[in-house]
């Protein structure tokens, strides 16, 4: 990342069981980010949370599912992060029970 005034943050909010071709969805989004070269990814595990569906999902310890929310969060300049977007939307666009994407503009403070 070299242009700090061009930081987005793509944020990618899907369930924990969410797949895509018998591979967790969260990963597969991990694995495509770092093969186009981008600059970072996180997956953040929720303990609560609901979405379009108004359905609460919990993680309790004697659920034999974990279906919990989980956020997919990849940090580059603009336009690597439209790239990807643009790459992984058809697959978001078929998931079952929906999820959300949102891009918030970021500071650089330290990259190393």
């Amino acid at each position: 990342m070299e242009n700090k005034s061009d930081i987005r943050i793509l944020r990618i909010y899907i369930s924990s069981t969410d797949k895509f071709e018998n591979q967790l969805l969260f990963e597969t989004l991990v694995f495509k980010a770092k093969s186009m070269g981008l600059s970072g990814a996180t997956v953040i595990r929720g303990i609560l949370g609901y979405g379009a569906s108004s359905v609460i999902h919990s993680y309790k310890f004697w659920e034999l599912t974990d279906k919990v929310p989980v956020v997919v969060e990849i940090t580059d300049e603009e336009q690597k992060i439209m790239l990807f977007f643009d790459s992984v939307k058809p697959i978001l666009e078929t998931m079952r029970y929906g999820c959300l994407a949102i891009m918030e503009k970021a500071d650089l403070l330290l990259y190393k």
